[in-house]
This record gives C-alpha cells, structure tokens and sequence, in this order.
C-alpha cells in the first residue's frame, strides 16, 4: 500500500518538483544493458523493414514506367518479325528463311540506344562466319573436329575484331557452325543467309526509324523522375534531421542517396535511346535541340545527387563532433530541395526557370549567412557542398558555367554582408553638405596663412 502511495505521489508530483523529475529520468537512463540492447535491436528492425517496404515500392513504382516502354518495344518486334518473313518469303523465294525474322528481332530486343550499331555488328558476324566457315571447310573438309575448329577460329577472329563480346561474335560463331554442318548437306546456304541478315536488320531498323518510333522525351522524362523524387524527399529529410541534430537519420539520407545506381544507369540507358531516336527517326528530329538540353542537364542532376551525397555525409560528421550547426543550413537545404522541384516542373513544361534561379538564390544567400555566423570546419565543408550544388543546379536549369559560378558567388556574398558588413560599410561617412565643404575650406586656408606668418619677424612679413 505504501509502495503504491509513493509511486502515485511520485507520479503526480513529478511535474511539479524538478527534483523528481530528475530522479526519474536518472532512473529511466539506469535501465538494465539488456532493455538497451533490446531497443536498440528494435531499432534497428524497425529500420531495415523501412528500408525493405521503400524498395518494394520504388521497384513497384520502376515497372509501372517501364510498362509503356516494354509495351513499345514488344510491338516493334512483332511487327518487324512479320514484315521480314513476309519480305523475305516474297523476296528470296521458296526456303524456310528463318533467319530474316530472327535478325529483324535481335535488331528489336538489343539494348535501346545501341540498335543501329548492333545491327551493323550482326551483319557484320555474319559474313565473317561466312567466310572463315566457307574457307576452312574447303581446307579442311567436314566432321566434328573440324567444326570445333571453325568455330573456335571464327570466335577468335570475331573477339580480335569486336574486342568483347556482343552480335558479331555471337553471328559469327553461330553462322559457322551453320556453314560447318549444313553446308555439306544443303548447298547454297551461304547466299541465303547473307540476304535473309540484311532483310532482317534492314526491316528492323525501319520499324524503329518509321513506323513505331518511340517518344524520347516521354522516355527521359520517366527515367529522371526517380531521381527527381529521390533529391526532393532526401534533401528535405536531411534538412530536418541536421535541425533536429539527429545523426542517425542523416545517415538513413546517405544510405537512401547512395542506392540511385541503378536509377543512373536507367537515365543513362534513356539517353542513349533517345540519341538514337532523334538521329535516325525523321518524325523526332524536331526533338533533338530538346534533347541536347535534356542531355546536358541529366549530366549537371548526376552531380547534383554526388553533392547532396557529400552533404549528408559532411552533416553526419558534424553533429557526430557536435560542431554547431547554424540555423541557415538547414534552410538552404529546404531551398535546394525546392528549386530541384521547381526546375523540373518549368523543364517538364518549358519555362524559363526564374523561380528555379530565385530558389539558388535564396539557398545560396542562407549558406553565406551561414558561414559568416560562425561554422567549423565540416560545416565549412557543408557551405561549400551547398554552393556547389546550387551552381550545379542553374547549370541544369540551363545556365552557363560562368553565369552560375557568378550568381551563387554574390548570392552568397550578401549573404555574409548581412551577418558581417564590410569594413568600408562601417567607416563610411555621410557625405557633408556643400555649406560644410564650404566652410572647412574656409577654416583650412585660414589656418594656412596664420601658419605661414608664424614664424616670421613682422617686417619680414611678405608683401601682398
């Protein structure tokens, strides 16, 4: 009963005497190791379950983009297929021709970006197996062992030429040991095949070029955008984990900005098909100054996410030394991470990017203050990570080197004159009225002559 009284009293009193307050929050921190080694755990479960159901998302969230793209790509190959077996049916008289559709589809199916100078690879691969199958079989006649020697000459001369592998060497080797086999028994393969090659790469570049060319802007604009959404939420956790001085979450921030490898590699991928695109599609040669810009801007948001790397790091070693952190910093923070929404909504729909630029300008400006209202050394870092990212972004918003080095530099140099004014500031004087330069003339010429008279006897005194 006693006990039960003083836990009571003790709880309603708590808030009421500092003393036991103290006392209870001496007693919460003398918890057994056992209950921190449990919440610790906790924590750290709790953490990596957030991490999983992130990246079941953000996986859920890539298939559905690359719906459309898959969709494209699945009809192209089965309308190239078509046309080449009808072509090459109609064309290349009676035969089983094969080879027609399977070369049209591996033009197709190889990666986006990398279709036309596949395609010469392929046709390529096939005449060299052609004619080091043809050659050898005529040296050598025909059995197993001298098909494993066609082939591994043809793979070899493929691997010199080629120097990795890829649809030369893949042909090449694969036609050899077509020649190595059939030959004997089919003559005249080796026209055929050569003709059925050529239908194929030519039918599938067509398709590509002409008839169902895809949308290479729609195609970055769906590759960027993870990486758009990821500097977005990142920056602004990272904000509010350094004012909230929380280390731990400004790790979580350096782990989520390091997992973008993959979204890189996909932008990459988009550029590439895109170039394509706009380079052997006449319909999208209107899109190539567009993508040109978007090109060298993908580049500049590839920095972008290096720098809010380098950021959440420099953050995570600060607070881990217990440097201070002045509150602009996490405001130019918040900045960044807005202009970054900003300037993809006004490139989405093509907008001079003024907001973009007062945004950089406002980042740029709080980081100055920052610096000029005393930081340490990894919060000096974290300034010039700041400013860099600023430049970066008005790069990818389509400004020059030049012009975005000079407009971060003096965004941030008023930024310090406003903490720390410069010494010509503070000794700057109001300028005197004309009465007053008037009259310190007239006090100057007076003392002049009074002066010279000084030191002179009286009739020594010059004549006027």
């Amino acid at each position: 009963m006693c006990s039960t009284g003083s836990v009571v009293l003790a709880v309603a009193s708590r808030d009421d005497c500092p003393a036991v307050a103290g006392v209870s929050a001496a007693m919460a921190d003398d918890r057994p190791p056992a209950d921190r080694d449990q919440s610790w755990i906790d924590e750290t479960t709790e953490r990596a379950v957030r991490r999983v159901r992130h990246r079941g998302g953000q996986a859920g969230r890539i298939r559905a983009r690359q719906w459309e793209v898959t969709l494209v790509i699945s009809i192209q190959a089965g309308l190239a297929a078509a046309i080449a077996a009808l072509l090459a049916k109609n064309l290349l008289g009676p035969g089983s021709h094969v080879f027609a559709p399977a070369a049209a589809v591996g033009t197709i199916a190889t990666a986006i970006g990398q279709r036309a100078r596949r395609t010469f690879e392929l046709l390529g691969g096939v005449a060299l197996g052609i004619i080091i199958g043809d050659t050898l079989r005529f040296l050598l006649g025909s059995g197993p062992w001298q098909t494993g020697v066609v082939v591994a000459l043809a793979i070899a001369s493929a691997l010199l030429v080629a120097g990795k592998g890829g649809p030369l060497v893949g042909q090449a080797g694969g036609t050899a040991v077509l020649i190595a086999t059939l030959a004997p028994m089919q003559r005249g393969l080796e026209l055929p095949r050569i003709f059925d090659a050529l239908v194929g790469g030519a039918v599938g570049l067509v398709v590509v070029a002409l008839l169902l060319p895809i949308n290479p802007m729609r195609v970055l604009d769906r590759a960027a955008a993870p990486i758009f959404a990821i500097l977005c939420e990142q920056l602004a956790e990272l904000a509010q984990a350094v004012r909230a001085r929380d280390g731990a979450r400004t790790m979580t921030v350096l782990e989520r900005l390091r997992t973008t490898d993959d979204d890189l590699g996909r932008l990459h991928d988009a550029l590439s098909g895109a170039e394509e695109v706009v380079t052997i599609a006449p319909v999208r040669w209107h899109r190539r100054q567009q993508y040109h810009r978007y090109a060298r801007s993908a580049g500049h948001l590839e920095r972008l996410l290096l720098d809010s790397r380098a950021m959440a790091r420099w953050s995570a070693t600060a607070l881990q030394y217990g440097e201070p952190i002045p509150p602009e910093l996490p405001d130019a923070m918040d900045r960044l991470g807005q202009a970054v929404a900003e300037m993809r909504t006004e490139c989405r729909v093509g907008d001079d990017p003024r907001r973009t630029r007062r945004l950089v300008q406002e980042c740029a400006e709080l980081a100055g203050r920052a610096s000029a209202s005393g930081v340490h050394s990894f919060g000096e870092s974290l300034v010039t990570g700041l400013r860099t990212a600023a430049s970066d972004l008005l790069r990818a918003s389509g400004s020059e080197p030049e012009d975005a080095n000079r407009i971060v530099r003096r965004a941030a140099g008023a930024g310090e004159a406003e903490i720390h004014p410069p010494l010509r500031r503070l000794l700057h004087r109001a300028r005197p009225t004309r009465a007053a330069r008037a009259r310190r003339r007239a006090h100057l010429a007076a003392r002049s002559r009074n002066d010279g008279r000084a030191g002179l006897p009286a009739r020594e005194r010059p004549a006027r």
